[in-house]
Formats: C-alpha cells, structure tokens, sequence
C-alpha cells in the first residue's frame, strides 16, 4: 500500500537526501547528487524500484519516530511482543563517498529483524549484478557501484533480485548496516565506522543547531525548519534544492508533477533573510555566492532556476516504467519551466544582494556591475508579459507579482545607490524606473471595485502572491489597497483554513487540467500580511494551524488537502519551511516592535 506522503522522514549528507517511510523503508535516494538518478525509486514506483527495509519481521508500521535531539539522525522505535528495538538512521557529511548507516539497538527483551535491500539504478530501471567482495555485497550498473556491509554474525543472502538480511537483537545489542556508493571505475573507498560516525553526526548537528538565535515559542519548529533548510544545501556550491524529489503531485493521480531538485532564484530573497535573522551568516553567504555565479553572464539569459552547481541545462523528460505515486503520472525528471521568461527573478536577485550587504557581508568584486548589466536588461523588458511566479504553461501575461518585482529590482538600486554613493550609478535613472512601473502597476493591476489587486492586468482572478506587496515595500500595511487586497485574497482563495495560490478553477489560468492542494507558503504570507496590517491575533492562530500541519518529525511538503487532511506535493519543500521560519521571526518581532498600524492606532486613541 503506498504509504502517504507525511509519512516520510529526510536523512541526507548535505549533498543527497533519503526518504525514510514508516515502515522502515528507505524508498527514495538519488546518488550521489539531489539531482543525480535514484538507486531507492520505491516512492514513485513500487518495491521492484528499488527499495531498503529494516524492521521487525511481521511489522508494518514502527510504534513512535523522532529526531535525535536537535539533528538529522532518525530514531525509529518499535515495540513488538517479544520486546522494543530502536534504528537509527542517518548519512554523515561525506569527504568523498556517500555512506547511508542504519544502527539497530535492542531496547527490551529480544526482537528478529529482517533487512530487504533491492538496488535498482537509473531510476528503478536496471538491476545491478551483485557479487561478494571482501565480506562485503557489492552491486554494479555501468556508471554505479555500491557496497553493503554488516555484522559477520548476520545472515545474509540473495533472493528474488534482492539482498536480505535476518537476525535477532537482544537488549543493549547494536547491529550496524553501511552502503556506500562509489563511481564503479573507481576503487572501493576507505570504511568508515559507523558508530564513531554516528557519534559525530550527532555533534556535527548539535554545534550548528546551537548557533540558532532564535528564542521565541515556536522554537522547536523553526529549529527544524533550519536543520531541514541546511539538509536540502548542496554543501560544495552553497545552492540550496526546492525539495529533493521529483513528481510527488500536486493532486493524486493527476499530472501536476514536478522536478524540485534544483535551486529557484525565487526562494533566494526569503531565504537569505531568514537565515541572517537566524544567525546563520556563513550559510547565507554561501547562498548569496552561488547565486552571483550561477546568473553570472548575459543578464538576457537569466533563469529561473539552477541545478545545484548552478547548472543551466535541465531538460525535462519523462519516466515511463514508473507508473508514479499512487498512479500520478507522468514522472518527471528536469523542468521545462528553466525556459520560461519570469520578470520577478530580476527583483529577486537584486533584493538579495542588497540584503547581503545592508546585513554587512562583504560585497564580491564586480557584483555590483553584475547587478546594473541586470537593471539595464531589466529597464527594457519590465513592460513585456511573462510566465510569472507560479510558472504558468499557457499565453504569458502581466503578471502583477512580476510587475512588483521589477519595481523592486529599481527601489534596491535606488537605495544601494544612496546609502553607498560612491558606487557607479544613476539614481535618477533607476528612481524614474521605479515609478513609472509603480503608477502603471497602481493603475492597471488594481481593481478600484473590489478594492484589490489582481492577479494580472485587466484580469478578475485574485494571486495569493499579491499579499507580498507590503511585504517588499511596494505599498505601506496601512494603505487600503493593501488591506483590501488582504480581505480579498481571503474571501476569495482560502480552502478549508488554508490558501490556494490563485482561482481553483485553475486549468483557466495555467492551461493544466484538475486541481491542486492549499498552497503552505501563501498561507504563511496572508499570516505575514495579517500582522503588517495589524491582525496579529488572527495571524497567530493562523501560524498555529499551520504549525500543526507538520508531520510527526515536523517537515511540510509544498501543498496540503485540507479535505482529505494529507499533505501533497514534493517533500519537504524549502519553500515551506522558508516561510515557517519567517513568518514566526515576525511574529517574535511584533512582541517587541507594534506595527505601522498599531502605531497609528495608538497615536488615535492617544489623541
């Protein structure tokens, strides 16, 4: 039975990630890259994809699971009658090669466990042949290599295309399990001792942790939204991944499938904010670097996204032999959006780089001339329609989201220019951009009868993506506009608690058929807008909703059905957690500091 999504847990080494379900069963790994194939492709497919499982014999489903302490290792427990046995499983930050360890560890009485290990290369596609090699399994498929190794006390034999495992863990007992993946023409890599590995794992984990300076209620929840964020970071470049799947869907058995694995310079604004207001400066610097590099070159060739290298080619193909999760197909890999043209990632850039240097991290040399051959491209494009944020597949049009953006992309360099005017540059210029897309955003994307903006030009749908309007300081909180645009975008897209990005009937606006889930981040941006506009209440309940949506190990996906109460899309999702964290670092913030509207508010009463 396809387990649901939530009901996955994430191990990952900082350049890949795993998926472990609650049945003991590792069902997703791409190596040894996110974006590399899947040797586990269980998850979109079935068992015959590739799979590992280590659980009680007879067992379905473990008893409890958490997260040891503030880290990425899993600790899976399960109580059976003859007694309770813990796996702990994680992947230790690599020097060269991959390890995915699994420890069990007898607890009470005794417990027989069985291992199913079923290696399938290139995406469940070809099965390895394996042989043994120095008390090791060894699988090899042209290209991929991988070695298991456990205890000699373990039974181990081939079966069915499949290596499995049996044996008994008493109290106090530890059987350990190493795979390791290796280019094949390359030698076996060195072994590494999984408990010593375990133990620093673990502390890896608590001295980054510990350098989080978030203090408020909702501490447990970001902190793992941090450690979630830090564990979708390719750790050699710096890029962070949208997700580490691929075709998790948007609506079960639908065709609204996605590939994730690659960096959107949407998410770069928000996620270089949150993780300065965190504390993490070396990883918001590694952020701000990769994406100078990656959109180094003819700004006319900006995209949208970014393989984790920073990558430009990401074609989009599809799977045929798998049949997708629970019938959603087809499965994509790559994603033919890299070609669309989305005026919104001009602003997004120059937002982050100017929040990188007002937050006081160096500037790289010749950034700023980067960013002016950016603007230049941008002052004679800003007026053509696009794609827009949600990265639509039908005619283009003029996306008001994009349309701020670009206004934006002007307001940064306006104030780089003034707060550092021995930089190049003509304010004049770029101060003439910005309002002239202003008076035409104001003029043509607000609809003056139902008091809100729209989605795009002219058009009657509403986009939850209005609701970063005072959020990027296009207009005040307090603006009518603004909180019309807030009540709107309420009475017209929440979905049983929670908002979907635009109209439902969304085959009118993205050219696709059937439906979608809630999507999360929109939800966290109308609790964002609710405290600008001084509806801090009902933005904290708000949060507190969503909060309680997080699966049992607190990780979200991209969407949610508020129906069928499940959450959908690809898992975890950056974006998710991005605004988890930002939403509850303004929420602590208005503690201290009253809104724009609560100010006024006090001043009336005052008077």
């Amino acid at each position: 039975m396809t387990q649901r999504i939530d009901d996955y847990a994430l191990i990952g080494d900082l350049q890949t990630a795993a998926l472990v379900g609650r049945d003991g069963s590792i069902d997703w790994l791409c190596l040894p890259r996110f974006d590399s194939a899947a040797c586990f492709a269980a998850l979109l497919g079935d068992e015959n994809n590739g799979h590992w499982q280590i659980a009680p014999k007879g067992a379905t489903t473990c008893t409890t699971r958490r997260y040891a302490e503030d880290s990425l290792v899993l600790e899976t427990y399960w109580t059976t009658r003859t007694g309770t046995v813990k796996v702990l499983d994680f992947m230790p930050q690599r020097d060269v090669s991959p390890d995915v360890m699994r420890i069990v560890e007898g607890v009470s009485g005794t417990v027989e466990m069985s291992s199913v290990l079923r290696l399938r290369f290139d995406y469940g596609s070809i099965v390895p042949w394996v042989r043994r090699a120095d008390g090791h399994r060894v699988a090899v498929a042209g290209p991929d290599s991988a070695w298991l190794r456990s205890e000699p006390a373990v039974k181990t034999w081939g079966q069915q295309f499949a290596t499995c495992s049996s044996f008994t863990v008493a109290a106090g007992e530890k059987v350990a399990f190493v795979l390791t993946w290796h280019a094949s023409h390359e030698p076996r890599p060195d072994l590494v001792d999984p408990f010593e590995a375990l133990e620093l794992c673990l502390a890896d984990w608590r001295e980054w942790s510990a350098r989080c300076t978030y203090r408020g209620p909702h501490r447990e929840a970001v902190l793992r939204s941090l450690i979630t964020l830090k564990a979708l970071t390719y750790a050699p470049t710096g890029g962070i991944v949208a997700a580490p799947t691929t075709s998790l869907p948007e609506e079960l058995g639908g065709v609204r499938n996605w590939d994730y694995r690659a960096c959107w310079l949407r998410d770069s604004s928000l996620t270089l904010g949150v993780l300065l207001a965190a504390g993490y400066v070396d990883e918001a610097v590694a952020w701000r670097d990769w994406l100078l590099r990656s959109v180094a070159g003819d700004p006319a060739d900006l995209q949208i996204m970014y393989g984790p290298a920073g990558e430009r080619r990401l074609p989009e193909t599809t799977l045929p032999w798998l049949r997708g999760y629970a019938g959603s197909m087809p499965v994509r890999t790559g994603n033919a959006a890299v070609e669309q043209f989305q005026l919104d990632v001009y602003g997004e850039v120059m937002d982050s780089l100017f929040r990188a240097r007002e937050a006081g991290i160096p500037a790289k040399r010749h950034a700023w001339s980067l960013q002016l051959s950016l603007l230049g491209f941008l002052e004679s494009t800003w007026r053509d329609p696009d794609e827009g944020l949600w990265e639509v597949r039908g005619p283009r049009r003029h996306f008001t989201h994009s349309k701020v953006m670009a206004w934006v992309a002007a307001d940064r360099a306006v104030r780089t220019l003034e707060a550092h005017p021995t930089l190049p540059g003509d304010p004049a210029r770029w101060r003439a951009m910005r309002d002239e897309i202003h008076a035409e955003v104001c003029a043509k994307a607000y609809d003056p009868v139902r008091n809100t903006f729209t989605q795009s030009y002219g058009s009657q749908e509403l986009d939850a993506a209005t609701l970063l309007i005072p959020q990027v300081g296009f207009l005040p909180p307090d603006d009518p506009r603004v909180i019309g645009t807030v009540d709107a975008v309420q009475a017209e897209l929440l979905h049983g608690g929670f908002l979907n990005r635009y109209s439902t009937a969304t085959g009118a606006v993205d050219g696709l058929p059937g439906q979608e889930g809630t999507f999360l981040v929109c939800s966290f941006w109308l609790a964002d807008a609710l405290r600008l506009t001084g509806r801090t209440e009902e933005a904290r309940k708000l949060f507190d909703r969503l909060v309680a949506l997080r699966n049992d190990v607190g990780l979200l996906a991209e969407e949610y059905d508020p129906v069928a109460g499940r959450q959908l899309g690809n898992f975890p999702q950056a974006f998710s957690h991005i605004g988890l964290v930002g939403t509850a670092l303004g929420l602590s913030a208005e503690e201290e500091e009253p809104t724009q509207v609560e100010k006024a508010t006090r001043a009336e009463e005052a008077e």
